[in-house]
């Protein structure tokens, strides 16, 4: 058997010896094989010769006039034809990936974007029927975290952390609005000053979320203390807390559509809010995006407008 030590001598083949090979073994003839690659006949045999040294086997014999494949060389013309076939679907796979007729996007986003970046997915991938995702909906900490392992093509998120090298593009404001329940006696007050909240109980995010970093921020801005009745893990939670009437709560307001039109909650008029904030979509810098992540960050920051909810309160 001499398929181990043939493995061993074929590692520097070429491609272009296996072509040529190829077209003399389909032909049978070097001189048809030089007149469809476009080679002379002589350069034809070289390469040929070439590729016997490197597998130490004859690949042809001559009887006549007429040339016969070898049993090696009738093995080596199989695996041309299995790894000529495997091109093929390559150049096919990244000609689909160009075209972005298929292809995988791995993204993170932060809960409180969540509402927003299942829109932009969901209309990205109405324009790109062969492209799959997979989304994870998490807290700042965790995309902190991807961010550092270079663990996802992109990730949507509020204030990217300075310290890290990033490339960060701001692509929408997320204003951040106080909310209350439906009967609570601050709905009915037009123009609240943000002192009249200081002594109100307020359902927060946990430490460290980005909603409750830019909250703690403005507040010690205005020199206010807070006063916390609950922290909750997701926004959903801090809604229902704030619906049950435990407290009032900030979030951002495009997570709030069908709370607002359901009137299960109230956007609070507070003089000083809403709190500016943005949505940026955030890779490593140096990170080279496929061609379908490459696509859906500049589908984002492009059109992302376009799939915003639109709230009025």
């Amino acid at each position: 058997m001499y398929h181990a030590s043939l493995i061993i001598k074929c590692m520097n083949i070429t491609f272009r010896q296996l072509k040529v090979f190829e077209s003399v073994a389909r032909n049978l003839s070097f001189t048809q094989a030089a007149q469809e690659l476009y080679l002379t006949q002589p350069a034809v045999s070289m390469q040929v010769k070439q590729l016997e040294e490197m597998v130490g086997l004859p690949l042809f014999e001559q009887l006549g006039k007429k040339i016969f494949l070898t049993r090696a060389g009738e093995e080596v013309f199989h695996y041309c034809r299995s790894i000529d076939q495997q091109l093929r679907e390559f150049e096919s796979v990244i000609e689909d990936l160009k075209g972005l007729k298929r292809g995988h996007l791995a993204i993170s986003v932060a809960s409180t974007a969540n509402y927003l970046a299942t829109r932009l997915l969901a209309a990205f991938a109405k324009e790109n029927e062969g492209v799959s995702f997979s989304l994870d909906v998490t807290n700042r900490a965790t995309l902190v975290q991807q961010l550092e392992n270079n663990e996802k093509d992109l990730v949507i998120m509020g204030r990217p952390p300075e310290e890290m090298d990033l490339v960060t593009d701001a692509f929408m404001e997320n204003p951040l609005v106080v909310i209350a329940a439906p009967d609570h006696p601050l709905t009915k007050r037009n123009n609240l000053s943000i002192k009249e909240l200081k002594d109100e109980t307020f359902v927060l995010r946990e430490p460290g979320s980005g909603t409750r970093i830019a909250m703690e921020r403005f507040f010690a801005e205005q020199g206010i203390q807070l006063h916390t009745g609950m922290e909750m893990t997701s926004n959903e939670a801090i809604k229902q807390a704030v619906e049950a009437g435990l407290g009032l709560g900030i979030v951002s307001i495009h997570t709030l559509p069908l709370e607002l039109e359901t009137k299960h909650l109230v956007v609070l008029k507070v003089k000083e809010f809403p709190i500016l904030r943005h949505w940026y979509v955030v890779h490593r810098r140096g990170k080279r995006l496929s061609p379908v992540a490459e696509a859906f960050r500049r589908f984002v920051l492009e059109r992302a407008g376009e799939y915003a909810v639109p709230i009025s309160h």
